[in-house]
């Protein structure tokens, strides 16, 4: 079981780094019948690479989406701040005496339309990493989020957000400040905005930290992303004590958009380009900008009270009604 996206597509990523030695070549070469024959070659390689793309990604498993879900390249939340909105500021502290980096948030301009943005950001470099946590936010950052969201409602700016998370911090200083506290009060926030709220899921989903800025009127996904209530490596650690079975975990889970969208947990399954969000910016940065204002179009046809009834709703609606059992 590979354990990484970089494992796991080492093979396609020999194939890459060999086109573009043979590109470098091709560059140098002078003479024009050996430059031929590397462009010949090139060719051959760029063909094969997109066979196994296209096979690669035909039918991936839910451990494969899971890989996939964390790759390093895959856009993260101030990507898509970068490519789809303008004039973005990013705003800073809880107003309690801390800040957190692991989410981020502000005012931005959505086609000459004010939004409120949030969402999680994960790090690139090992610095960006430990200044943002990895991903897993403290309550500070949602109670950055809460803030983010009064000043939504108070403006009537839409509300936009992002999901990308392991999950929330669970360590003794985030359990001390009141994790739980700061993730429930920002779902109720959500809960009582009267303004539209979409969530994009563009990587991981996990738990109460994914859940704490997605309690959104509309919920979107993209093809391989991932929502679960656990991380599939945690989830065996539980099951089997085996973290390393992961991969029955991930299966046993359903966290792909694909199981999400069939037990109604999201409203919709955003395409990635062939290949994965991480091999083309540009298009998955159009399509979820277009799916945003598609929905927000939608949500623009009703009136405060019914922005508000309907996520309450639609949250209600979700999980099994026993009648027997009265639960």
């Amino acid at each position: 079981m590979s354990k990484t996206h970089k494992e796991w597509e080492r093979p396609l990523v020999e194939l890459e780094d060999n086109i573009l030695k043979l590109k470098e070549l091709a560059k140098k070469e002078q003479d024009l019948n050996k430059k031929g024959l590397l462009e010949a070659r090139i060719a051959d390689y760029e063909t094969r690479r997109d066979r196994y793309v296209e096979v690669m990604y035909a039918n991936l498993g839910p451990w494969e989406k899971t890989l996939v879900a964390r790759a390093d390249r895959r856009p993260y939340t101030l990507d898509y701040v970068q490519a789809i909105f303008h004039n973005f500021i990013e705003l800073q502290g809880d107003r309690c005496g801390f800040t957190d980096h692991a989410i981020v948030g502000g005012p931005a301009m959505l086609d000459g339309r004010g939004v409120m943005v949030v969402g999680h950001q994960k790090g690139r470099s090992i610095q960006e990493r430990q200044l943002r946590n990895f991903g897993y936010a403290r309550p500070e950052g949602y109670r950055k989020a809460n803030r983010l969201f009064e000043m939504a409602e108070r403006f009537r700016l839409p509300v936009i957000t992002f999901i990308d998370t392991p999950g929330a911090d669970a360590g003794i200083e985030a359990e001390a400040r009141g994790i739980s506290e700061a993730i429930a009060a920002s779902i109720f926030k959500m809960f009582e905005l009267t303004v539209p709220s979409i969530s994009v899921i563009i990587g991981e989903g996990g738990s109460g930290g994914a859940i704490g800025i997605a309690a959104s009127n509309k919920v979107l996904m993209l093809e391989h992303s991932i929502y679960s209530v656990i991380a599939p490596e945690g989830c065996a650690s539980i099951l089997w004590r085996q973290s390393e079975r992961g991969a029955d975990a991930a299966k046993a889970l359903k966290l792909t958009a694909q199981s999400a969208l069939e037990f109604d947990l999201i409203d919709e399954i955003v395409t990635e380009p062939k290949g994965g969000a991480h091999r083309d910016w540009p298009e998955i940065s159009a399509n979820v900008k277009a799916a945003i204002l598609t929905n927000l179009s939608l949500l623009d046809k009703s009136n405060p009270e019914e922005i508000n009834q309907d996520r309450y709703s639609r949250f209600r609606r979700m999980g099994v009604y026993n009648d027997a059992l009265g639960v």
